[in-house]
């Protein structure tokens, strides 16, 4: 069994998630992690040398459990950019609904905490590429109506979780209509209008 899947390692990562997720904007302590994990703070230095690559190795642990790779399946394979930019946005959209927790707290975290914020500057780059991806793909269709860096900014901006945040949780939209409604805001922002 490879370190990457040793019990102990997998069992920080739980500890590190339940924390991240159950109190928002407090900052998880290696110590507090070390404790609900169960092992020595020695034990976790080994497994993690910092909590940059702890918190960055928790999102990518969701990413794992919750088979990302597979929900971005569908936008990868699509042989038509609209149809890659639509599959992208359902997959990203209602993901965004399973790791609000740690999400959140990394946001609210990274104003005053360093390895808060390269944590989730790594998650958001990542995300950044999903949209790139989107973007090239309308553009090889010749679909796309602004440039690809201005169209990359705005689809990232339209799908950011502040956004879903505001108009699922403070809005009360239902994940539906949240969904269906940055599909078509996306569409218009970025795509050409259909040939007469």
């Amino acid at each position: 069994m490879s370190s990457e899947e040793s019990p102990t390692r997998i069992r920080i990562l739980n500890a590190a998630w339940e924390l991240l997720e159950s109190n928002p904007g407090v900052a998880a302590r290696m110590s507090d992690i070390a404790k609900k994990a169960g092992v020595s703070r020695q034990a976790l230095y080994l497994h993690f040398p910092n909590r940059t690559e702890l918190f960055i190795a928790t999102t990518k642990h969701q990413d794992a459990v919750f088979g990302v790779q597979e929900m971005l399946g569908a936008s990868r394979s699509a042989t038509v950019g609209i149809d890659r930019l639509d599959a992208f946005i359902e997959a990203w959209g209602n993901y965004i609904p399973r790791i609000f927790g740690v999400a959140k707290t990394l946001m609210v975290m990274q104003a005053t905490d360093a390895d808060a914020a390269r944590a989730w500057g790594e998650r958001m780059a990542d995300m950044r590429e999903g949209c790139a991806a989107a973007v090239e793909a309308l553009d090889r269709d010749g679909a796309l109506n602004l440039d690809k860096a201005n169209a990359t900014d705005l689809l990232w901006t339209l799908l950011s979780i502040p956004t879903w945040e505001h108009l699922t949780q403070l809005c009360g939209w239902p994940q539906e209509r949240y969904i269906e409604t940055i599909k078509g805001l996306a569409r218009s922002g970025l795509t050409l209008p259909p040939r007469a």
